[in-house]
């Protein structure tokens, strides 16, 4: 395998070159796929990658490579990208006119022009078939696709940057959307506000499973906030944790707070006369904002596979 293709949402998916046919890296090739004829960009492929692809047992299905494109063919592509602009709002016009509640993404046009799709999200089921019906009026000759997707795949297609600096998980490397709840960001003591915790599509982070694990494992043999606690320098109560570094914040009789190693303090069951504060971490911050919290975890409406 020499050449690739970046196709949907960014997954490299093999080609399947004709012997008599000479391509290059970067240029644009016709590739037939389940959608139909579609222009892409071919890369040559780095000789071990290739080598521990074709050991994968999960790779996608390679795509026939019809022909290079020709100066004709990048022109067309040209006018097939205005034409799904203008696509676009005439379908979101006609949207508006059935006052339908979906809210319209993208449209997409094969290059062969045989086939329209419409991608479209929406907080519940939407009977679309006046829609439909006036979209064959419009577009005639063409099959035309109304695909409902989730939230999270509208982001995956319309691509972006995250709150790190980097373009997001879901549009470049991330294949499938993991369940993803508040409890994730509680167990890693992060702030519980909206906008610390979630994504452009409205949703926690997918990064929030990423190292979650980890502090699990981190977390073993710590004691819980408010546990009655013996140092090595006496009596204390549990304040706050520090996770990765494996300390335990400890408030003392005296009212200083010292930090000691999970290793070098046991539990007791003791009444020890300290006071300590609730932390503010783990608790809904932002004033300001009346976002139920629950409305960032995954719901049906999340992601759908569908794009």
């Amino acid at each position: 395998m020499k050449y690739a293709v970046k196709y949907l949402k960014n997954t490299f998916y093999p080609l399947e070159v004709p012997e008599t046919l000479h391509i290059e890296d970067g240029q644009m090739v016709l590739v037939r796929t389940e959608k139909g004829e579609e222009a892409l960009k071919a890369f040559i492929v780095n000789s071990k990658i290739s080598e521990l692809w074709e050991k994968s047992i999960s790779k996608p299905e390679p795509l026939k490579v019809i022909r290079s494109l020709s100066q004709r063919d990048l022109q067309t592509l040209d006018d097939i990208k205005r034409e799904e602009v203008t696509s676009f709002f005439k379908c979101q016009n006609l949207v508006q006119q059935h006052k339908l509640n979906m809210n319209l993404v993208q449209c997409r046009i094969t290059f062969d022009r045989r086939k329209i799709t419409f991608y479209y999200t929406a907080p519940e089921r939407v009977d679309f078939r006046g829609l439909l019906k006036d979209l064959t009026q419009v577009f005639t000759r063409v099959r035309i696709d109304l695909r409902h997707i989730g939230v999270r795949d509208e982001t995956s297609i319309m691509e972006g940057t995250g709150i790190c600096g980097r373009p997001f998980c879901c549009s470049s490397f991330l294949r499938k959307f993991a369940t993803i709840n508040v409890k994730l960001a509680k167990d890693q003591g992060m702030p519980i506000t909206p906008g610390k915790i979630s994504g452009t599509c409205g949703r926690l982070l997918c990064c929030l499973t990423y190292e979650y694990s980890n502090y699990i494992d981190a977390a073993k043999g710590m004691p819980p906030v408010g546990s009655s606690v013996m140092t090595p320098e006496g009596l204390g109560k549990v304040c706050y944790l520090q996770f990765l570094s494996g300390k335990v914040a400890v408030k003392m009789e005296d009212g200083k707070t010292k930090e000691f190693a999970k290793n070098d303090i046991e539990m007791v069951d003791a009444d020890v006369n300290v006071e300590i504060d609730v932390p503010v971490i783990n608790t809904y911050t932002d004033d300001n904002d009346n976002i139920d919290i629950k409305q960032l975890e995954d719901d049906r409406n999340s992601s759908t596979g569908n794009v």
